[in-house]
Protein backbone atom coordinates (compact mmCIF):
# COMPACT_ATOMS: atom_id res chain seq x y z
CA UNK A 1 0.00 0.00 0.00
CA UNK A 2 1.01 3.74 -0.79
CA UNK A 3 -0.31 6.86 -1.53
CA UNK A 4 2.06 9.72 -2.79
CA UNK A 5 1.22 13.59 -3.41
CA UNK A 6 3.63 15.62 -5.84
CA UNK A 7 6.33 13.76 -5.17
CA UNK A 8 8.29 12.38 -8.97
CA UNK A 9 7.44 8.99 -9.67
CA UNK A 10 11.04 7.81 -9.09
CA UNK A 11 11.22 9.21 -5.51
CA UNK A 12 8.13 7.43 -4.95
CA UNK A 13 10.01 4.27 -6.06
CA UNK A 14 12.93 4.53 -4.00
CA UNK A 15 10.81 5.41 -0.95
CA UNK A 16 8.84 2.34 -0.99
CA UNK A 17 11.86 -0.02 -1.74
CA UNK A 18 13.43 1.66 1.32
CA UNK A 19 11.04 0.63 3.66
CA UNK A 20 10.05 -2.81 1.34
CA UNK A 21 13.87 -3.44 2.04
CA UNK A 22 13.63 -2.29 5.74
CA UNK A 23 10.36 -5.05 6.36
CA UNK A 24 11.92 -7.42 5.19
CA UNK A 25 15.60 -7.34 6.08
CA UNK A 26 14.30 -6.60 9.55
CA UNK A 27 11.95 -9.23 9.80
CA UNK A 28 9.39 -6.96 11.66
CA UNK A 29 5.30 -8.27 11.32
CA UNK A 30 4.57 -4.32 9.64
CA UNK A 31 5.93 -1.07 9.33
CA UNK A 32 4.49 2.41 8.28
CA UNK A 33 6.06 5.13 7.08
CA UNK A 34 5.12 8.68 5.91
CA UNK A 35 7.15 11.88 4.52
CA UNK A 36 6.34 15.78 4.93
CA UNK A 37 7.61 18.28 2.63
CA UNK A 38 7.16 22.00 3.08
CA UNK A 39 4.47 21.49 5.69
CA UNK A 40 2.56 18.68 3.83
CA UNK A 41 2.29 15.19 3.79
CA UNK A 42 4.21 14.04 0.29
CA UNK A 43 4.20 10.42 0.84
CA UNK A 44 2.84 7.20 3.23
CA UNK A 45 3.90 3.67 2.59
CA UNK A 46 3.42 0.33 4.62
CA UNK A 47 4.23 -3.28 4.47
CA UNK A 48 2.69 -5.91 5.94
CA UNK A 49 3.78 -9.62 7.07
CA UNK A 50 -0.07 -9.95 6.42
CA UNK A 51 -1.25 -10.06 2.95
CA UNK A 52 -3.68 -7.83 2.04
CA UNK A 53 -3.82 -6.13 5.32
CA UNK A 54 -1.25 -3.28 5.66
CA UNK A 55 -1.53 -0.97 8.16
CA UNK A 56 -2.04 3.19 7.18
CA UNK A 57 -1.66 6.82 8.24
CA UNK A 58 -4.38 6.31 11.07
CA UNK A 59 -2.84 3.15 12.23
CA UNK A 60 -2.04 4.16 16.06
CA UNK A 61 1.93 2.59 16.98
CA UNK A 62 3.78 2.81 20.52
CA UNK A 63 5.78 5.42 20.29
CA UNK A 64 8.28 4.65 23.12
CA UNK A 65 11.25 7.86 24.16
CA UNK A 66 9.07 10.42 21.22
CA UNK A 67 7.03 10.72 24.60
CA UNK A 68 9.62 12.30 25.75
CA UNK A 69 9.61 15.47 23.48
CA UNK A 70 6.11 15.84 24.41
CA UNK A 71 7.12 16.37 27.69
CA UNK A 72 9.75 18.57 27.10
CA UNK A 73 7.71 21.08 25.29
CA UNK A 74 5.30 21.08 27.92
CA UNK A 75 8.36 22.08 30.44
CA UNK A 76 9.47 24.65 28.23
CA UNK A 77 5.56 26.48 28.49
CA UNK A 78 6.21 26.86 31.94
CA UNK A 79 9.04 28.51 31.60
CA UNK A 80 7.72 30.56 28.60
CA UNK A 81 4.88 31.45 31.64
CA UNK A 82 7.75 32.56 34.19
CA UNK A 83 6.30 29.60 36.22
CA UNK A 84 9.83 27.77 36.84
CA UNK A 85 13.32 28.91 35.40
CA UNK A 86 15.32 26.18 32.95
CA UNK A 87 18.42 26.69 35.88
CA UNK A 88 16.39 26.30 38.80
CA UNK A 89 17.14 22.75 40.55
CA UNK A 90 14.80 20.21 40.77
CA UNK A 91 14.37 20.58 44.76
CA UNK A 92 12.70 23.99 44.30
CA UNK A 93 9.76 22.89 42.73
CA UNK A 94 9.87 19.10 43.83
CA UNK A 95 11.39 18.81 47.21
CA UNK A 96 12.59 15.19 48.70
CA UNK A 97 13.47 13.95 45.53
CA UNK A 98 16.98 13.38 46.35
CA UNK A 99 18.60 14.43 43.20
CA UNK A 100 20.45 17.58 44.97
CA UNK A 101 21.12 20.24 42.82
CA UNK A 102 20.15 18.77 39.30
CA UNK A 103 18.75 21.23 37.28
CA UNK A 104 15.44 21.46 34.53
CA UNK A 105 17.64 22.02 32.08
CA UNK A 106 20.12 19.21 32.87
CA UNK A 107 17.18 17.05 33.21
CA UNK A 108 15.68 18.19 29.88
CA UNK A 109 19.13 17.54 28.28
CA UNK A 110 20.06 14.07 30.28
CA UNK A 111 23.30 15.49 31.73
CA UNK A 112 21.90 15.80 35.18
CA UNK A 113 23.51 12.31 36.23
CA UNK A 114 20.58 10.23 36.66
CA UNK A 115 20.74 6.58 36.73
CA UNK A 116 19.55 5.45 33.01
CA UNK A 117 16.74 3.17 34.43
CA UNK A 118 14.87 1.99 37.42
CA UNK A 119 15.43 -0.43 40.21
CA UNK A 120 14.05 -4.11 39.03
CA UNK A 121 11.87 -5.43 37.16
CA UNK A 122 11.93 -4.20 34.01
CA UNK A 123 9.82 -1.24 34.13
CA UNK A 124 8.93 -1.26 30.75
CA UNK A 125 7.08 -5.10 30.64
CA UNK A 126 5.57 -4.72 34.10
CA UNK A 127 2.99 -2.56 35.41
CA UNK A 128 2.95 1.00 36.55
CA UNK A 129 1.58 0.70 39.77
CA UNK A 130 4.03 -1.32 41.05
CA UNK A 131 6.04 1.87 41.32
CA UNK A 132 3.43 4.51 43.09
CA UNK A 133 5.64 6.89 44.31
CA UNK A 134 8.47 8.85 42.97
CA UNK A 135 11.36 6.81 45.10
CA UNK A 136 10.38 4.08 43.55
CA UNK A 137 11.49 4.87 40.25
CA UNK A 138 14.59 7.11 41.36
CA UNK A 139 15.78 3.94 43.58
CA UNK A 140 18.29 4.55 46.90
CA UNK A 141 21.21 5.99 44.89
CA UNK A 142 19.12 8.39 42.17
CA UNK A 143 22.86 10.07 41.05
CA UNK A 144 25.07 7.87 39.13
CA UNK A 145 27.12 10.64 37.92
CA UNK A 146 27.79 14.27 39.43
CA UNK A 147 25.08 16.58 37.45
CA UNK A 148 26.12 18.69 34.31
CA UNK A 149 29.35 16.59 33.77
CA UNK A 150 28.06 15.06 30.58
CA UNK A 151 24.89 12.85 29.23
CA UNK A 152 23.93 10.38 30.63
CA UNK A 153 20.29 8.96 29.20
CA UNK A 154 17.65 9.07 31.92
CA UNK A 155 14.86 7.49 31.38
CA UNK A 156 13.68 8.52 35.29
CA UNK A 157 14.79 11.97 34.57
CA UNK A 158 11.60 12.17 32.61
CA UNK A 159 9.65 11.31 35.24
CA UNK A 160 10.53 13.58 37.26
CA UNK A 161 9.74 16.11 34.29
CA UNK A 162 6.69 15.12 34.18
CA UNK A 163 5.86 15.10 37.91
CA UNK A 164 7.00 18.43 37.54
CA UNK A 165 4.37 19.18 35.24
CA UNK A 166 1.82 18.09 37.53
CA UNK A 167 2.97 20.13 40.25
CA UNK A 168 2.65 23.48 38.75
CA UNK A 169 -0.03 22.58 36.64
CA UNK A 170 -2.25 21.23 39.25
CA UNK A 171 -3.26 17.76 36.87
CA UNK A 172 -2.73 14.65 35.89
CA UNK A 173 0.45 15.16 32.58
CA UNK A 174 -2.04 12.97 30.64
CA UNK A 175 -4.88 15.71 30.77
CA UNK A 176 -1.74 18.71 30.42
CA UNK A 177 -0.78 17.05 27.55
CA UNK A 178 -4.07 16.52 25.91
CA UNK A 179 -4.84 20.21 26.69
CA UNK A 180 -1.87 21.83 25.79
CA UNK A 181 -0.18 20.29 22.79
CA UNK A 182 -2.46 17.68 21.55
CA UNK A 183 -5.94 19.39 21.11
CA UNK A 184 -4.30 22.79 19.99
CA UNK A 185 -2.37 20.69 16.85
CA UNK A 186 -4.83 18.66 16.11
CA UNK A 187 -3.19 15.48 17.50
CA UNK A 188 -6.39 13.72 18.27
CA UNK A 189 -4.77 10.13 16.81
CA UNK A 190 -2.33 10.57 19.69
CA UNK A 191 -3.14 8.92 22.92
CA UNK A 192 -1.81 7.57 26.18
CA UNK A 193 -4.06 4.35 25.57
CA UNK A 194 -4.38 2.70 22.62
CA UNK A 195 -7.37 3.18 20.24
CA UNK A 196 -8.29 0.94 17.47
CA UNK A 197 -6.99 0.74 14.68
CA UNK A 198 -3.57 -0.11 16.06
CA UNK A 199 -0.89 -2.25 15.85
CA UNK A 200 -0.31 -5.26 18.25
CA UNK A 201 3.68 -5.18 19.53
CA UNK A 202 5.86 -8.56 19.09
CA UNK A 203 8.78 -9.89 19.88
CA UNK A 204 10.72 -11.87 16.68
CA UNK A 205 12.86 -14.30 17.87
CA UNK A 206 16.83 -13.91 16.85
CA UNK A 207 17.13 -16.58 14.85
CA UNK A 208 13.68 -18.24 13.54
CA UNK A 209 10.98 -17.02 11.86
CA UNK A 210 8.54 -17.04 14.22
CA UNK A 211 6.56 -14.62 17.19
CA UNK A 212 5.77 -13.87 20.42
CA UNK A 213 3.09 -11.16 22.36
CA UNK A 214 4.64 -8.58 24.19
CA UNK A 215 2.28 -7.29 26.84
CA UNK A 216 1.14 -4.00 27.04
CA UNK A 217 1.79 -2.42 30.41
CA UNK A 218 0.55 0.83 31.45
CA UNK A 219 3.64 2.52 32.71
CA UNK A 220 1.94 4.81 35.57
CA UNK A 221 4.47 7.44 36.54
CA UNK A 222 6.90 7.07 33.62
CA UNK A 223 4.35 7.56 31.25
CA UNK A 224 6.36 11.20 30.77
CA UNK A 225 9.38 8.94 29.55
CA UNK A 226 7.76 6.47 26.72
CA UNK A 227 3.85 6.10 27.27
CA UNK A 228 2.11 7.74 23.92
CA UNK A 229 0.54 6.05 21.29
CA UNK A 230 0.43 7.38 17.64
CA UNK A 231 0.13 7.75 13.94
CA UNK A 232 2.35 8.83 11.39
CA UNK A 233 -0.24 11.41 10.19
CA UNK A 234 -0.33 12.70 13.63
CA UNK A 235 3.76 12.58 14.06
CA UNK A 236 4.25 14.76 11.12
CA UNK A 237 2.08 17.24 12.32
CA UNK A 238 4.54 17.40 15.67
CA UNK A 239 7.23 17.75 13.43
CA UNK A 240 6.26 20.62 11.57
CA UNK A 241 5.29 22.28 15.01
CA UNK A 242 9.04 21.34 15.95
CA UNK A 243 10.26 22.67 12.57
CA UNK A 244 8.64 26.29 13.28
CA UNK A 245 6.90 26.55 16.40
CA UNK A 246 3.23 27.47 17.00
CA UNK A 247 1.87 30.39 19.35
CA UNK A 248 -0.89 28.22 20.33
CA UNK A 249 1.96 25.58 22.18
CA UNK A 250 5.05 27.13 21.71
CA UNK A 251 6.98 30.06 20.07
CA UNK A 252 9.20 29.69 17.26
CA UNK A 253 12.20 31.20 19.31
CA UNK A 254 11.23 28.30 22.25
CA UNK A 255 11.68 25.09 20.01
CA UNK A 256 14.61 26.71 18.15
CA UNK A 257 15.97 26.37 21.92
CA UNK A 258 15.40 22.93 22.41
CA UNK A 259 16.31 22.36 19.28
CA UNK A 260 19.79 23.81 20.26
CA UNK A 261 22.75 21.28 21.68
CA UNK A 262 22.47 20.88 25.46
CA UNK A 263 25.04 18.27 25.88
CA UNK A 264 27.25 16.54 23.39
CA UNK A 265 26.36 12.14 23.23
CA UNK A 266 27.53 9.70 25.13
CA UNK A 267 29.15 7.08 22.60
CA UNK A 268 31.72 8.54 20.36
CA UNK A 269 30.17 6.26 17.41
CA UNK A 270 27.38 9.06 17.34
CA UNK A 271 27.65 12.74 15.60
CA UNK A 272 25.23 15.01 17.21
CA UNK A 273 24.02 16.30 20.45
CA UNK A 274 21.07 16.18 22.68
CA UNK A 275 19.07 19.57 22.85
CA UNK A 276 16.07 19.74 25.32
CA UNK A 277 13.89 16.81 24.81
CA UNK A 278 15.36 16.48 21.06
CA UNK A 279 18.05 14.35 19.36
CA UNK A 280 20.51 16.16 16.32
CA UNK A 281 22.38 14.09 14.64
CA UNK A 282 24.78 14.85 11.48
CA UNK A 283 24.25 12.18 8.90
CA UNK A 284 26.17 12.91 5.17
CA UNK A 285 26.48 16.11 5.94
CA UNK A 286 22.66 16.77 6.62
CA UNK A 287 21.32 17.81 10.65
CA UNK A 288 18.57 15.83 11.46
CA UNK A 289 16.50 16.88 14.78
CA UNK A 290 14.26 14.37 16.32
CA UNK A 291 13.92 11.48 18.61
CA UNK A 292 13.91 7.62 18.32
CA UNK A 293 11.55 4.99 20.71
CA UNK A 294 11.06 1.71 21.62
CA UNK A 295 9.44 -0.55 24.03
CA UNK A 296 8.62 -4.15 23.70
CA UNK A 297 7.18 -4.77 20.74
CA UNK A 298 7.59 -1.04 19.19
CA UNK A 299 10.54 0.96 17.34
CA UNK A 300 9.40 4.37 16.08
CA UNK A 301 12.10 6.88 15.06
CA UNK A 302 10.92 10.85 14.20
CA UNK A 303 13.60 12.89 11.91
CA UNK A 304 13.26 16.52 10.31
CA UNK A 305 15.87 18.41 8.58
CA UNK A 306 14.75 22.10 8.64
CA UNK A 307 17.31 23.36 6.22
CA UNK A 308 15.43 20.57 3.39
CA UNK A 309 12.38 21.39 5.23
CA UNK A 310 11.60 17.68 4.80
CA UNK A 311 10.03 15.22 7.60
CA UNK A 312 10.18 11.35 7.97
CA UNK A 313 8.64 8.98 10.68
CA UNK A 314 8.67 4.93 10.59
CA UNK A 315 6.67 3.01 12.75
CA UNK A 316 6.79 -0.21 13.48
CA UNK A 317 5.68 -3.68 15.89
CA UNK A 318 8.61 -5.52 16.54
CA UNK A 319 10.74 -5.31 19.47
CA UNK A 320 14.24 -5.29 17.51
CA UNK A 321 14.70 -5.65 13.95
CA UNK A 322 14.63 -2.82 11.79
CA UNK A 323 17.06 -0.22 11.81
CA UNK A 324 14.99 2.58 12.61
CA UNK A 325 16.06 5.45 13.25
CA UNK A 326 18.70 4.47 9.72
CA UNK A 327 15.08 4.23 7.37
CA UNK A 328 13.94 7.90 8.71
CA UNK A 329 17.02 9.39 7.77
CA UNK A 330 17.20 7.61 4.77
CA UNK A 331 13.78 8.29 3.86
CA UNK A 332 14.67 12.12 4.50
CA UNK A 333 17.85 12.21 2.41
CA UNK A 334 15.87 10.29 -0.92
CA UNK A 335 13.69 13.71 -0.98
CA UNK A 336 15.91 16.10 0.30
CA UNK A 337 18.70 14.41 -2.70
CA UNK A 338 16.08 13.81 -5.69
CA UNK A 339 14.22 16.78 -5.04
CA UNK A 340 16.41 19.35 -3.47
CA UNK A 341 14.13 22.36 -2.05
CA UNK A 342 13.45 25.12 -4.41
CA UNK A 343 14.57 27.86 -2.58
CA UNK A 344 12.73 31.18 -2.09
CA UNK A 345 12.98 33.75 -4.71
CA UNK A 346 15.21 36.74 -3.39
CA UNK A 347 13.38 40.03 -2.48
CA UNK A 348 15.31 42.90 -1.50
CA UNK A 349 14.83 44.58 1.88
CA UNK A 350 11.32 46.47 2.30
CA UNK A 351 13.01 49.28 3.83
CA UNK A 352 16.57 50.50 3.96
CA UNK A 353 18.36 51.68 6.95
CA UNK A 354 21.54 53.92 6.03
CA UNK A 355 23.42 53.20 9.67
CA UNK A 356 22.81 49.46 9.24
CA UNK A 357 23.79 49.48 5.78
CA UNK A 358 26.72 51.53 6.56
CA UNK A 359 28.11 49.12 8.69
CA UNK A 360 28.44 45.85 6.52
CA UNK A 361 31.59 45.05 4.21
CA UNK A 362 34.50 43.63 4.90
CA UNK A 363 35.91 43.50 8.20
CA UNK A 364 39.04 42.28 10.16
CA UNK A 365 40.15 40.72 13.43
CA UNK A 366 43.89 41.48 13.64
CA UNK A 367 44.98 40.22 9.81
CA UNK A 368 41.79 38.24 9.36
CA UNK A 369 38.93 39.11 7.10
CA UNK A 370 35.26 38.55 7.64
CA UNK A 371 32.43 40.10 6.16
CA UNK A 372 29.17 41.35 8.10
CA UNK A 373 26.17 41.12 6.21
CA UNK A 374 22.29 42.64 7.12
CA UNK A 375 19.78 39.94 7.93
CA UNK A 376 15.83 40.86 7.64
CA UNK A 377 15.38 41.09 10.95
CA UNK A 378 17.97 43.72 11.33
CA UNK A 379 20.01 40.88 12.48
CA UNK A 380 23.79 40.62 10.84
CA UNK A 381 25.97 37.81 10.17
CA UNK A 382 29.54 37.44 10.52
CA UNK A 383 31.52 35.52 8.26
CA UNK A 384 35.54 34.77 7.56
CA UNK A 385 35.81 35.89 4.01
CA UNK A 386 37.38 32.90 2.46
CA UNK A 387 34.99 30.57 3.77
CA UNK A 388 35.64 27.26 5.36
CA UNK A 389 35.99 26.82 9.39
CA UNK A 390 36.15 29.87 11.17
CA UNK A 391 34.44 31.77 13.62
CA UNK A 392 31.19 32.99 12.16
CA UNK A 393 28.12 33.65 13.43
CA UNK A 394 24.34 35.01 12.91
CA UNK A 395 23.57 37.29 15.78
CA UNK A 396 20.14 38.48 16.73
CA UNK A 397 19.10 42.37 17.46
CA UNK A 398 18.90 43.76 20.89
CA UNK A 399 16.95 46.73 21.75
CA UNK A 400 19.71 48.72 22.91
CA UNK A 401 21.41 48.91 19.70
CA UNK A 402 23.71 45.61 20.32
CA UNK A 403 23.27 41.75 18.56
CA UNK A 404 23.19 38.68 20.08
CA UNK A 405 25.66 36.01 19.10
CA UNK A 406 22.72 32.69 18.06
CA UNK A 407 25.43 29.77 16.97
CA UNK A 408 28.94 28.87 16.79
CA UNK A 409 32.06 30.18 18.73
CA UNK A 410 30.07 33.38 19.60
CA UNK A 411 26.71 31.71 20.57
CA UNK A 412 25.32 34.13 23.53
CA UNK A 413 28.24 36.68 22.96
CA UNK A 414 27.39 40.27 22.61
CA UNK A 415 28.16 42.05 19.78
CA UNK A 416 28.86 46.37 19.74
CA UNK A 417 29.47 49.23 17.95
CA UNK A 418 32.49 51.39 19.31
CA UNK A 419 32.09 55.00 18.19
CA UNK A 420 34.92 57.57 18.14
CA UNK A 421 34.41 61.01 20.39
CA UNK A 422 32.97 62.53 17.02
CA UNK A 423 30.51 60.01 16.70
CA UNK A 424 32.08 57.78 13.77
CA UNK A 425 32.56 53.96 13.93
CA UNK A 426 35.74 53.38 15.54
CA UNK A 427 35.45 49.24 15.67
CA UNK A 428 33.31 46.65 16.36
CA UNK A 429 33.55 44.65 19.68
CA UNK A 430 32.81 41.04 19.97
CA UNK A 431 33.87 39.44 23.46
CA UNK A 432 36.93 42.11 23.59
CA UNK A 433 37.33 41.35 20.08
CA UNK A 434 38.41 44.34 18.02
CA UNK A 435 37.03 44.37 14.32
CA UNK A 436 38.20 47.47 12.38
CA UNK A 437 37.71 48.36 9.02
CA UNK A 438 41.44 47.87 7.83
CA UNK A 439 43.93 45.20 8.84
CA UNK A 440 45.21 46.34 12.28
CA UNK A 441 43.85 50.18 11.47
CA UNK A 442 45.82 52.90 12.86
CA UNK A 443 43.20 55.29 13.04
CA UNK A 444 40.75 52.88 15.48
CA UNK A 445 41.29 51.77 18.97
CA UNK A 446 42.98 48.48 18.58
CA UNK A 447 43.99 46.94 22.20
CA UNK A 448 47.34 47.29 22.27
CA UNK A 449 47.72 49.47 20.14
CA UNK A 450 49.21 49.69 16.35
CA UNK A 451 53.03 50.16 15.45
CA UNK A 452 53.68 53.98 14.24
CA UNK A 453 56.42 52.60 11.48
CA UNK A 454 52.88 50.83 9.86
CA UNK A 455 53.46 48.13 7.78
CA UNK A 456 56.80 47.27 6.25
CA UNK A 457 58.89 44.86 4.08
CA UNK A 458 62.02 42.46 4.40
CA UNK A 459 64.56 45.22 3.46
CA UNK A 460 62.92 47.56 5.43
Amino acid sequence: MTSSESLLPGTRRALLHRIATAQTEGRTPSLVAAVQRAGRIAWSGARSCVRDHAPDDDTQYRIGSLTKTFTAVLVLRLRDEGLLGLDDPLEKHLPGTGVGEATVFQLLGHSAGLAAETPAPWWERTPGRIRPELSDVLGGQPLVHPAGHGHHYSNPGYTLLGALVEKLRGDSWAEVLRREILDPLGMDRTTVQPQAPHADGWAVHPWADVMLPEPVEDLGLMAPAGQLWSTTTDLLRFALFLARGDDRVLSASSVEQMRTPAAPLETVDQDGNYGLGLQAVRQEGRTLLGHTGSLPGFLAALWFSVEDDVAAVVLSNATSGPAIATVAADLVRIVAEAEPRIPEPWRPLPEVDQELLALTGPWYWGTRAHTLTLRADRGVELRPLQGGPGRGARFRAAADGTWTGLDGYYAGETLRVVRADDGTVDHLDLGSFAFTREPYDPAAAVPGGVDEGGWRGLAT
